[in-house]
């Protein structure tokens, strides 16, 4: 008999590198959300805003995510400074386990450990897309769209 683990995040090393470029999701998602190897690289030169993890469950990794902390949200000097899910990957015969309710709520405790009010995240619309998931999880649509992504707020209160 096995004892069910509770999914974790690690940080990415050189010991689950592997494991994390290996996360794909349905081919039907691809236009949502770009590759582990893409964010790996976007963390890479953004070292002090990107927090990208990996989602284990027992030795399984199931999924990956980055957050982006206390961002310049327009790049005009800090007057908006943001925080939120830069990405989302679930690995597609890990889906609808509950590991995106996971990450998400895992991102949003690291937000209110580091003092957040809002958790923000944006999602392309469309078939397939993520925008039922989000909404479903209490972000709300905010009014603003991002190089054609809808941004979506949640309270962190």
């Amino acid at each position: 008999m096995t004892t069910p683990t509770a999914p974790r995040l690690e940080e990415i090393t050189p010991k689950n590198l592997k494991a994390a470029l290996g996360i794909r999701v349905r081919p039907d998602q691809e236009f949502a959300v770009a590759p582990v190897v893409n964010s790996l690289a976007e963390a890479y030169v953004h070292p002090a805003a990107a927090w990208p993890r990996l989602i284990m469950d027992g030795d399984r990794a199931v999924g990956f995510l980055m957050a982006f902390l206390d961002i310049d949200w327009h790049e005009d000097g800090g007057s908006v400074v943001r925080s939120g899910l830069w990405r989302l990957n679930i690995a597609a015969e890990e889906q609808g386990k509950g590991y995106g309710r996971f990450a998400v709520e895992s991102v949003a405790a690291e937000l209110r450990r580091r003092g957040g009010k809002e958790f923000y995240v944006t999602w392309h619309p469309g078939d397939n897309g993520p925008e039922g998931f989000y909404l479903g999880l209490g972000f709300r649509k905010n009014g603003e769209v991002v190089e054609d992504e809808t941004v979506g707020v949640l309270d962190l209160g």
